[in-house]
C-alpha cells in the first residue's frame, strides 16, 4: 500500500477508541497512532485526553533526534523512560511538548512495509504504563490485522474491478461475434436465394427446351404409332418421364427407382399410369404372369407383402 492510501473512517473510528482505552488504562497523557511518509512522520489518530499536545495532521521529520525514528530503526520496540538523563535522547524534538518517557513500536503493512508507529508519551516516568508494554504490543497487533484486512478488501475490490472489465471486454466481443454471426447468416440467406433463383432459371430453361425441342417431336412420333399400343404405352411413359422432369419427381420416389431394376421400373411407372397386369402384359410382350412376379417383387422391396395396401396408392404417394 502507499502512503497515499486512505484508511476508511470506520477503521479510523476504531483505532480512535483504541488510543482513548491506551490513555485511560496507561495514565499518559498522549496515546497515539503515527503515520509514515518519508520523510515525513505526522499523528494520524490522536487521544482524546487531557495535556494532549499532539493533535491529528501534527507532523514531524524524520531524524535521529525523533522518538519513533528509533523505533523504526530498531524495527521493534524503542523504551525511554527518561529522556532527560539519556544522552541519546537529552535533545529530541518531543522534549518541545516535555515529553520525557516514551513506548513505542512499529506498524506495518502485511507486506512487511512500514504504515507507522504506535506509542505514548508522558511528561514523567511512568510506571503504569511500562506494566502495560505488553498490552500496547497487542493493541499494535490489533491495528495491524486491520490494516491485512484492509489490504485484502482492497486487493478483492481490484480483482473484481479485473474481474468486470474481462467480462465487459467478453461481453463486447460476443456482441461483435453475433453481429459478424448475423452478418454471415444474412449473407448466406442472399446466396441461397441466389442459388434457388440459378436453379428455378434452370428449370425454367430445361422446361421451355423440353416443350420446344422434345415434345413437338413426340407429337409427331405418337401419329405414326397410334394404332400399336406397345409403342403408344412407351410414348406415354417417355410423355410421363419429361413430365416427372420437369415438376420435379420426389427424392422418395427416386430413391424407391434406384432400388427397383430396369424392368421393375417399367412395370411400376405404368401401374402409376393405371394400367392394369394385362394391359403391362400386353406392352412388354410378357405372360401376365411375368408381370405378376414383378409385381410381388416392388410390393416385396416396398414392404407390402400381405398388408393389404395398393401398391399403385403408395407409388403415387412418393411422387
Amino acid at each position: 500500500m502507499t502512503p497515499d492510501t486512505q484508511i476508511p473512517k470506520e477503521t479510523v473510528d476504531k483505532w480512535q477508541r483504541i488510543v482513548d482505552l491506551i490513555a485511560r488504562l496507561a495514565e499518559v497523557p498522549a496515546s497515539l497512532v503515527m503515520r509514515t511518509d518519508a520523510p515525513s512522520h505526522s499523528v494520524f489518530v490522536t487521544s482524546q485526553s487531557t495535556n494532549n499536545p499532539y493533535p491529528v495532521g501534527c507532523k514531524f521529520t524524520l531524524s535521529e533526534k525523533l522518538y519513533c525514528y528509533g523505533v523504526l530503526q530498531n524495527d521493534g520496540e524503542l523504551f525511554v523512560e527518561d529522556a532527560t538523563s539519556d544522552p541519546k535522547w537529552s535533545d529530541n524534538d518531543d522534549l518541545e511538548h516535555g515529553m520525557t518517557f516514551y513506548i513505542g513500536y512499529p506498524l506495518k503493512w502485511p507486506d512487511g512495509t512500514i504504515f507507522g508507529t504506535i506509542c505514548v508519551l508522558d511528561s514523567r516516568r511512568n510506571k503504569r504504563a511500562v506494566l502495560f508494554r505488553e498490552g500496547l504490543q497487542e493493541f499494535a497487533r490489533v491495528i495491524e490485522a486491520d490494516l491485512e484486512l484492509f489490504t485484502e478488501i482492497n486487493r478483492r475490490i481490484a480483482l473484481e474491478a479485473e474481474l468486470q472489465i474481462a467480462l465487459d471486454e467478453l461481453e463486447l466481443r460476443v456482441m461483435e461475434r453475433t453481429e459478424d454471426l448475423e452478418e454471415a447468416n444474412t449473407a448466406l440467406r442472399v446466396l441461397l436465394g441466389s442459388v434457388e433463383k440459378a436453379r428455378e432459371d434452370y428449370d425454367l430453361k430445361l422446361l421451355r427446351q423440353i416443350k420446344g425441342l422434345v415434345l413437338p417431336h413426340l407429337a409427331k412420333l405418337r401419329i405414326r404409332v397410334e394404332n400399336d399400343p406397345t409403342g403408344c404405352a412407351y410414348l406415354d411413359m417417355i410423355e410421363d418421364q419429361l413430365g416427372s422432369i420437369t415438376g420435379s419427381v420426389s427424392g422418395k420416389l427416386m430413391t424407391v427407382m434406384e432400388e427397383l431394376t430396369p424392368v421393375e421400373r417399367e412395370v411400376a411407372q405404368m401401374i402409376m399410369q393405371g394400367q392394369s397386369t394385362k394391359e403391362i402384359a400386353r406392352t412388354l410382350s410378357r405372360e401376365r404372369s411375368t408381370v405378376e412376379f414383378h409385381r410381388n417383387n416392388i410390393r416385396s422391396k416396398l414392404g407390402l407383402r400381405h398388408s393389404g395396401k395398393n401398391l399403385r396408392s403408395l407409388l403415387l404417394s412418393l411422387h
